[in-house]
């Protein structure tokens, strides 16, 4: 479990803003969480949401491809949303830094810096 000072970032390495937002916080050696490899399940997303004080809606990538072409018009419930975004991490906005019960989206980067 970690500690409520711990930084915990949600990175996906191949996005600017993550890699820009992981530099601001480099040095406090956050928890690197690679949520396409490890994507978190609806549950963590839940949780997560929470911590962001957002709705599911607020933390889907609109603009992504696949959000385009599968998911455009449909009209699911929040529940159904946190699995189509478990099971498709792709489609979480990104990058997300969390410290103990509160988290930001790193989108502009300096936005974490209210974290810290």
């Amino acid at each position: 479990m970690a500690k409520t000072d711990t930084l915990i970032i949600y990175h996906n390495p191949r996005c600017t803003k993550s890699r820009e937002t992981l530099a601001l916080i480099e040095k406090k050696k956050p928890e690197i969480v690679e949520y396409l490899k490890t994507p978190p399940s609806a549950t963590e997303l839940k949780a997560l949401l929470k911590k962001l004080g957002l709705s599911v809606q607020d933390i889907i990538r609109k603009k992504e491809p696949l959000f385009i072409e599968k998911y455009k018009d449909k009209k699911l419930s929040d529940e159904k949303w946190m699995d189509v975004l478990a099971k498709n991490p792709i489609l979480i906005e990104r990058p997300i830094v969390v410290k103990g019960n509160k988290a930001v989206i790193g989108r502009p980067p300096e936005n974490v810096l209210l974290l810290l």
